[in-house]
């Protein structure tokens, strides 16, 4: 005891300012890392890798065994050379966030026009209305991110957004039922949008079982951007909305009114999001969503 507490008290001896940066640089790093793989089957992959070279490490540390050890390290290079190839989505989309984040500092104040308002009021006009009529429906809201390559897959219209146009695109059976709609400023920009589905797994743990490709769709657009959707299931009619991989359910027009004003702010004043707030979207988007 008396030797770990020297040698504990040697370490203190010689921890300076810059070795607490270097530790807390490493732990930024690792928390980034992490933070960006929750809710992602990737995150059982690493578990995995960690328990697997643990292990190794452990067996050939504690017991002698020559030819172990030379294969562990012989794969230990082919193994670090595969996590690129493992964790090529979860990769791509931090270095995507990472290019769309922009200044440290906080972004300009901007002023919300009128039309903006009016796409709000008309988005939860018509999710109440689909919902009484138990009419599925997915809308896509615009933000930062650009939306074109999503915007491509459908079928163009650069509309104004009225409840009407919104009912009468998504009444079943009709051509343009399927898909997604991709709103930007006040226009449906495209409808019938082909939208990338969630890689998360946080839908295959509700015990539920009502929510299908319209809200893994809706997921999946939050996830790769910053987005907001608005799902009404065809199933019960109850209305949710998707930000930043996360997603709120059961909500009323009262509330989906709020929830939309609150990301917008069309009544006053809003500024964008900064660095660490678009690279770590659902780090403060809770703070929002509450």
């Amino acid at each position: 005891m008396t030797e770990f507490l020297n040698n504990l008290f040697f370490i203190f001896q010689r921890i300076s300012w810059l070795s607490v940066f270097d530790i807390l640089l490493v732990t930024l790093i690792f928390f980034g890392l992490l933070y960006s793989l929750r809710d992602t089957q990737a995150m059982a992959l690493l578990r995995g890798m960690i328990l697997l070279v643990v292990g190794i490490i452990l067996l050939t540390s504690l017991v002698e065994l020559p030819a172990f050890s030379w294969f562990a390290r012989s794969s230990l290079p082919a193994l670090l050379l595969s996590i690129p190839v493992i964790f090529a989505p979860e990769i791509r989309r931090t270095l995507e966030r990472l290019g769309r984040a922009g200044t440290v500092w906080p972004g300009t104040v901007k002023t919300a026009d009128v039309a903006l308002e009016q796409t709000i009021r008309a988005v939860v006009s018509a999710a109440a209305r689909l919902s009484a009529r138990q009419h599925g429906a997915l809308i896509i809201l615009q933000r930062l991110d650009n939306l074109d390559e999503f915007i491509q897959t459908g079928v163009q219209m650069n509309a104004r957004i009225t409840p009407e146009l919104l009912l009468q695109i998504f009444y079943p059976n009709t051509p343009l039922h399927d898909g997604g709609v991709i709103v930007v400023g006040g226009q449906i920009i495209a409808a019938a949008c082909v939208l990338p589905l969630s890689a998360s797994g946080i839908l295959n743990r509700t015990p539920e079982r009502q929510m299908g490709l319209r809200h893994r769709a809706a997921l999946g657009t939050s996830e790769t951007s910053d987005a907001i959707a608005v799902v009404v299931s065809e199933e019960t009619g109850g209305i949710s909305i998707a930000h930043a991989g996360r997603i709120l359910r059961r909500l009323d027009p009262d509330r989906l009114e709020n929830i939309l004003t609150a990301f917008f702010r069309p009544n006053g004043k809003t500024r964008d999001p900064n660095f660490f707030e678009r690279i770590f979207p659902g780090l403060f988007s809770r703070k929002e969503d509450k």
